[in-house]
């Protein structure tokens, strides 16, 4: 959260020190109308659920499973350190080309010197309904929800009651009424999308999706009695990939978040070269590519598939107001992923048609 100072003599020292110390009160206070910005990923095609519950399954294989590290404003304060973990399973449904996908989403997100922790559990399903018996085209419907903690290290905040005529009182109460450091909710987002071919090449493809996250509003307040609501979160997201030639294709992907008085716009592309003699199965992909959040951070990636594995490296290069201060650094993400089939009859490796981006 802030990065709290707890010794000092200097006036401008203290009142740097009160200046975080009422930026937390307005973080916390009840009854207060907020609009809260949801954790994000600049690698956010590598967290599909955290996109839209409905792009689960939307991948070659039966199975996949995705982590995502972020290390983030180092250069500013204490590092913001978070963490996602998905999986979703594939698999036919019925008599006709339909697949089910179940998944699992966690996020874990520790921000400042405070140790604002956020831990997210959330279960998702996601139906895929085929559209067309000559086209590879689908419908899906998801759902997402579970459980979301939050917690505080009461210990390290400073407030302006520790501040007595002789300077900062580490023994002084902090003033402020709330008793416990942690409090949970029930969290719920539903999404849709529609993915198809693209042209003559079965890999050529695209998709569009809309997503409305915290559709249950839940309270969001360390206080007993909140007024305070997590502002519901709509979430339109796109994609296609075009083949260049047999080894090289090019994959453009976009989001844009509404949440509150709050929107972001993240946009890019990567190009793709495959690397070994077989075409259809190569040795490696190797992934260039460039994002913009815009008005924030300019983001290079480089990506390398190792099949069923791939491992993505990216940094956000800050270009927003606070480019100074940060020195243009923004935040570091590592992810990996596994991609596979199961070796059964019923397998996707064996569909003519699947849902896949």
């Amino acid at each position: 959260m802030f990065a709290l100072l707890k010794e000092s003599n200097c006036p401008i020292m203290l009142k740097i020190s009160r200046f975080t110390a009422f930026a937390f009160f307005i973080a916390i206070l009840p009854g207060i109308k907020l609009s809260a910005q949801d954790i994000h990923f600049s690698q956010f095609f590598e967290t599909p659920l955290l996109r839209n519950p409905s792009l689960a399954g939307l991948f070659e294989g039966d199975i996949r499973i995705q982590g995502v590290y972020r290390n983030q404003w180092g250069s500013v304060t204490v590092p913001y350190k978070t963490g996602s973990f998905n999986m979703e399973y594939k698999s036919p449904i019925g008599h006709e080309n339909d697949f089910i996908t179940t998944g699992l989403q966690v996020v874990y997100d520790k921000a400042g010197s405070t140790n604002f922790t956020t831990t997210n559990i959330l279960p998702a399903i996601n139906y895929h309904k085929a559209l067309s018996a000559e086209k590879n085209k689908y419908i899906s419907l998801g759902f997402m929800g579970g459980l979301v903690q939050r917690r505080i290290d009461r210990s390290k905040i400073t407030t302006n009651n520790h501040f007595d005529g002789n300077g900062y009182n580490p023994g002084l109460p902090d003033g402020e009424t709330f008793v416990n450091g942690n409090y949970s909710y029930l969290d719920g987002s539903v999404g849709m999308s529609f993915n198809s071919s693209l042209g003559d090449r079965s890999s050529d493809n695209y998709f569009i999706g809309l997503a409305y996250h915290h559709f249950n509003r839940p309270k969001n307040s360390f206080y007993s009695n909140p007024t305070i609501e997590l502002s519901p979160k709509w979430v339109a997201s796109a994609g296609a990939r075009f083949s260049i030639n047999e080894y090289s294709y090019f994959t453009v992907q976009a989001d844009h978040n509404v949440q509150g008085s709050y929107n972001e716009t993240i946009a890019g592309a990567t190009l793709s070269y495959k690397i070994g003699d077989d075409i259809k199965s190569p040795a490696y992909t190797l992934h260039l590519g460039t994002y913009l959040r815009w008005k924030d951070a300019l983001i290079p990636v480089i990506k390398l598939d190792y099949k069923p594995f791939a491992i993505a490296l990216s940094y956000d290069v800050n270009v927003s107001e606070l480019k100074t201060a940060s020195q243009g650094r923004g935040g570091m993400e590592l992810s990996i992923t596994y991609a596979g089939f199961f070796e059964r009859d019923n397998s996707s490796r064996n569909a003519v048609r699947c849902p896949r981006f």
